[in-house]
């Protein structure tokens, strides 16, 4: 008979104390996806998978290993096992591996507020092509649009349990729903792409078919006859659809893991304003049918409301167990790992303090410079918080879109970047990054 996640965890862990580890962690995961992709109104490719995939970490002293297999039968959980007592007892003594007490383990979580999975039949792969191909018939019937390069639907469920050998045991099911269209326009060497999709926890929640499609033709129209602006310092004003990246390096500079390694360009401001005063980072891994809401990180804690950035002053780190431990301070529940993984700082949902002016205000004050709708590439230097990213969107004159700009570099130090911040009113409240339009002051721009 097939085991469930819960139980597989179990074995795992008897297996576990049955080859001589001291203590341990284990993980199961039981899933399955579908996708489907299509391309001029036929059917392109399909894919399905299923499977259960199991982790077991087990320490012996300080030292540790982790393993994974996707077999779960017993006589390779056995194996896992021994093999993963075997390399703890030669891996480096490691002072900050440990499991957590059990008085710190989340207990009476409310799994139905969290509302993570869409109790709704799985969609079928007719009904998945049928939504790939309005996308992509909406997207085609944009005038100037010339080819579609893609539309797909996909669907996943996954069940995650995790089991700890000093008492914790949780999991819960969650589900994704998600659809998206790239449109291209232009013919040769003046061709341009962009894209729209969506991607939800309930089917019911998904914007339609004909919406994505639509907007990712009219975007791509909007991007025809680019050019590249003036090489100077502008004003630079973050898309919405972008902005949450430069509040992603904040979060990273603030994880607990780089701070301990001492490599951040955060680790000296700690209590220090780095934010305009009126804005805040909150961290709030409870809200209903969101990616990235759970009742439990990855080490069994409970997970909590938190200010990262109280009106613009950095208060915490983000820290699982290890990174803690280093820092002398507490885990803020924030451990993340997968199945083949030891567990690592991740933040989960984030919102970020909406201004009180609308995208089109920021454009229309901001006089010259650049709204930057996509980039590419990434050079943050992770010790001086150096910036420097390839960039497109439009060129903006006298508080107007000019005309699209491509193939240009921002440039900027996210420390002074930071300091200037000027949200728009536009955040998308279904994201699990809620950051509006972010205008920053000045940037050098290298274009002609």
């Amino acid at each position: 008979m097939t085991q469930s996640p819960e139980q597989l965890c179990q074995a795992l862990l008897d297996a576990a104390k049955q080859a001589g580890a001291d203590g341990g962690d284990a993980m199961a995961a039981e899933g399955n996806s579908l996708s489907i992709e299509v391309r001029d109104g036929k059917l392109e490719q399909a894919e399905r998978s299923e499977g259960v995939d199991i982790g077991l970490r087990v320490f012996v002293g300080k030292r540790q290993a982790q393993v994974s297999s996707s077999d779960t039968s017993l006589s390779t959980i056995a194996s896992m096992a021994e093999r993963a007592v075997a390399m703890a007892k030669e891996a480096p003594e490691d002072p900050y591996a440990t499991l957590a007490s059990a008085d710190m383990f989340a207990k009476d979580w409310d799994l139905a507020a969290l509302e993570l999975a869409d109790p709704s039949d799985e969609p079928s792969p007719a009904a998945l092509q049928a939504d790939a191909m309005a996308a992509e018939a909406a997207c085609a019937g944009i005038d100037g649009i010339t080819q579609v390069q893609s539309a797909s639907a996909g669907y996943g469920q996954h069940n995650i349990h995790l089991a700890t050998s000093n008492g914790f045991s949780g999991g819960y099911i969650r589900t994704g729903r998600s659809l998206s269209c790239v449109g291209i326009a232009g013919t040769g060497t003046g061709m341009e792409r962009d894209y729209d999709g969506d991607s939800r926890t309930f089917q019911s929640d998904l914007r339609s078919a004909d919406e994505i499609g639509q907007q990712a033709g009219r975007r791509a129209i909007e991007r025809l006859h680019a050019r590249r602006p003036t090489t100077g310092s502008y004003p630079v004003l973050f898309d919405e659809r972008i902005s949450s990246s430069l509040i992603g390096h904040l979060l990273s500079a603030s994880n607990g893991a780089a701070i301990a390694r001492g490599s951040s360009w955060l680790k000296d401001s700690l209590g220090h304003e780095i934010l305009p005063s009126a804005l805040s980072v909150l961290e709030n891994p409870h809200r209903p049918r969101i990616s990235g809401s759970r009742p439990f990180d990855g080490e069994g804690l409970p997970t909590q409301h938190r200010k990262i950035i109280d009106k613009g002053v950095l208060t915490n780190w983000t820290m699982d167990l290890a990174s803690a431990l280093k820092l002398g301070l507490n885990s803020t529940g924030n451990a993340a790992r997968g199945i083949g993984s030891v567990p690592s700082p991740a933040n989960w949902n984030i919102e970020m303090t909406p201004g009180t002016h609308s995208r089109a205000d920021l454009v229309r004050d901001m006089g010259t410079g650049l709204l930057v709708t996509s980039m590419i590439g990434s050079t943050i230097n992770p010790n001086t918080g150096d910036y420097s990213r390839g960039a497109s969107g439009f060129w903006i004159e006298n508080g107007e879109i000019a005309y699209p700009v491509n193939e240009i570099t921002i440039a900027g130090n996210l420390l002074d970047m930071l300091k200037t911040l000027i949200p728009a009113n536009d955040a998308r409240s279904h994201l699990s990054r809620v950051v509006p339009s972010l205008l920053v002051e000045g940037m050098t721009l290298a274009g002609n």
